[in-house]
């Protein structure tokens, strides 16, 4: 038996076999994403690449979750590892299948590229909907149950997650390629690096891909700085850099002048395979003597240690009989539904909701938003064999005459090409008119905004220029607003959005994947409550933000401003009437009582520390959160562990550690700031704490 195939041996040494069976331009050639296959030492061919940061992606039909960006909105970490979970059984039963047809092209592979762990510190990023929003800590909750959901608890790895994009990459998306991220030692610690350490030590992340961007000079894929961090923390499992990064270095960067440098310096820094074509160049970067072939060899064994742990050359693993027919299954689609109700935020109720079925004959459903599915999806999605649209669910939902008009095109200023501007606006009109309530359905979708070249939104390379809807859709509110019916708006889109109307409900729904239409409609007629919070802050104007390029944290996300704010961090309505009623800590546990004075809900109870000393964060932060269920008029109590890392803080220079003796801790269903308590209604207590 050759010694990689004896599965009594550890990882690495089976890779360590197996790499020094190959000849050097063998080693080499499978440190691309498209690796070749081997055929005489029985290595097949792989492609590294496939994608899942909202269930299965690009590779047909999969179970459509919603988007990341909804999935952190549950404040459930539970729910977000089942859907993980769920994510690398499909992966699993496909990879199955095409392995038996010897199909390895892209996106078949068992190396998913999710989660992305970037910080959605502005905004305007137009990918900012693939993240866990803006605060370190609720993203590295969330990616480490996603993390771990997709890795599994078996003798192989289920499938290998990878932790995207290190580091401090948000943004914009137009210089990306040439962009240097001039970032400080304290917001690289507290913010930048926070949740990326939490995967490596927590959770073992698999992977970890490289972002396009410099930091503080160094391209982040071939950064001495960054690797230094994960060797730091003990990684060790293969780095990928982003798709073409290393091109960047000789085209954008300026920091070599060929690809064969390019190549060379990727490698030496430990950039184990590449997403791109550079790495062809590794034989002549050997010629040159640029590298060694131990270097080669080393990137090489990386890379064969990870498919080892997924069993790759294992006879069999737990996983092989996984049937095809899980994928997009009922039970999964369940999930999906439930994530999609327990993600869609409520921003306003001036008391129309829950709508009673009884009282009204008619609904208008209007708006470019209303029958999409695009509304639905997000980006870095699958394709679901069903979409449930919000029209679709509102008209399964209700019984009586329903009414829709598209309204408007999504941006442009007629959806005809052949007619005039505002075509569509009558008919809005007429359907609002001939109504008993309107449900508006407006927002964006991934194609303006996205990323860089997979959008059609050309002049701002997938970011947003500002907060405000289309001007198309500003002005169908308008219209529809002017005929005076009761007016429910459901938006869909991945990030802050100030619709510039005082409507009578206003519910942001995410890209709430392929069951969104079935959940919005539960949420509107009262079938369920609504339970979501906002992990991004709601901004008024995109005039006040600091620059889209200033990667300093002063005055951005709900850790350093109370200015400009629509909707806090946090915050978010129920059907419920849920109230925090007494609190204690001791040991680590923070215990409160809450009491629900009104209709049955789900609601989360937010921890936040504010620790006494000048390194700390300008107001209380995220230290811990749980999702409950309470039923009217019942009280229940609730434990909430507190991290010893929520203790402490970080200096000018970097440094981590407990700096103050004195903290406050509040507990609520939001923020303990004054915009959350009078949108809500309710107040947060807290308790002062020595240690």
């Amino acid at each position: 038996m050759k010694i990689y195939l004896n599965e009594s041996l550890s990882a690495q040494e089976r890779a360590e076999a197996l790499v020094n069976e190959m000849t050097v331009e063998e080693a080499a050639s499978q440190l691309r994403y498209d690796a070749p296959a081997v055929e005489r030492l029985g290595i097949p061919a792989y492609n590294w690449w496939n994608e899942g940061i909202h269930g299965l992606a690009r590779s047909g039909v999969a179970t459509m979750f919603p988007q990341a960006i909804g999935l952190a909105a549950m404040f459930d970490t539970d729910l977000v590892f089942k859907v993980a979970d769920i994510t690398s059984t499909e992966a699993r039963a496909k990879y199955n299948e095409y392995s038996k047809r010897d199909d390895r092209d892209i996106y078949k592979g068992l190396t998913l590229w999710a989660p992305n762990i970037n910080i959605f510190r502005d905004p305007r990023w137009g990918r900012g909907h693939e993240t866990y929003g803006e605060d370190p800590y609720l993203t590295a909750e969330c990616g480490k149950a996603y993390v771990k959901g997709l890795q599994g608890s078996g003798k192989v790895l289920k499938t290998a997650a990878c932790a995207k994009h290190f580091a401090v990459h948000s943004g914009p998306e137009a210089v990306r390629h040439e962009f240097n991220a001039e970032v400080s030692w304290k917001d690289l610690e507290e913010t930048y690096l926070y949740a990326f350490e939490e995967l490596v030590k927590k959770a073992k992340v698999e992977g970890v891909m490289g972002a396009y961007n410099r930091v503080n000079g160094e391209p982040s894929c071939a950064s001495e700085f960054l690797m230094g961090k994960l060797d730091k923390w003990g990684f060790d499992g293969y780095f990928v850099s982003d798709c073409w990064a290393i091109r960047d270095f000789h085209e954008h960067h300026m920091v070599t002048s060929s690809p064969v440098e390019s190549a060379a310096m990727a490698l030496k820094a430990g950039c184990n395979v590449n997403c791109g074509c550079t790495y062809v160049h590794l034989l002549s970067a050997l010629d040159k003597g640029l590298v060694t072939e131990d270097e080669i060899r080393a990137s090489c064994v990386a890379l064969m240690r990870t498919r080892i742990r997924l069993g790759m050359f294992d006879k069999s693993t737990e996983y092989d009989n996984i049937p095809y027919k899980v994928v997009s299954c009922p039970e999964h689609k369940e999930v999906s539904y439930q994530c999609a109700v327990k993600s869609m935020v409520l921003l306003k109720n001036k008391g129309i909701l829950p709508l009673d079925k009884k009282s009204i004959s008619t609904i208008a459903v209007i708006g470019p938003n209303a029958d999409s599915r695009a509304a639905l999806e997000g980006n870095y999605n699958g394709t679901a064999d069903r979409y449930v649209t919000f029209l679709d669910g509102i008209e399964d939902a209700f019984d009586g005459r329903v009414i829709y008009a598209e309204g408007c095109h999504l941006y442009k200023d007629r959806v005809s090409g052949l007619a005039q501007a505002g075509d569509r606006y009558a008919e809005a009109e007429a359907a609002a008119a001939n109504s008993d309530v309107v449900i508006l359905c407006v927002g964006l979708d991934a194609t303006i905004e996205g990323e860089e070249g997979d959008t059609g939104n050309e002049f701002s390379s997938g970011d947003k220029n500002d907060l405000r809807l289309p001007e198309s859709q500003r002005e169908l509110i308008k219209r529809v607003a002017k005929i005076g019916k009761p007016m429910i708006v459901v938006c869909a889109a991945g990030s802050s959005i100030n619709i510039e109307h005082d409507c009578d409900a206003l519910i942001h729904a995410w890209y709430p994947g392929s069951e969104g239409g079935k959940a919005i409609a539960d949420i509107i007629f009262g079938k369920v409550s609504p339970s979501g919070k906002l992990p991004v802050t709601f901004y008024n104007s995109a005039d006040k933000l600091p620059c889209f390029t200033d990667y300093a944290m002063s005055d951005r996300t709900y850790r350093y401003t109370r200015d400009n704010i629509l909707y806090p961090f946090g915050y978010g309505l129920t059907y419920g009437d849920v109230v925090v009623t007494s609190l204690s800590y001791d040991d680590g546990k923070v215990n409160v009582e809450v009491e629900n004075n009104g209709a049955d809900t789900c609601d989360v109870i937010e921890l936040y520390i504010k620790s006494h000393c000048d390194n700390a964060p300008a107001y209380p932060v995220l230290c811990g959160f749980k999702r409950i269920f309470v039923k009217k008029g019942e009280k229940l109590d609730v434990e909430i562990e507190v991290l010893d890392k929520a203790f402490t803080t970080v200096s000018d220079i970097g440094e981590r550690k407990q700096f103050a003796k004195e903290f406050t801790l509040y507990v609520g269903t939001h923020q303990p700031d004054e915009l959350s308590c009078q949108l809500s209604g309710t107040n947060c207590m807290s308790i002062e704490i020595e240690r």
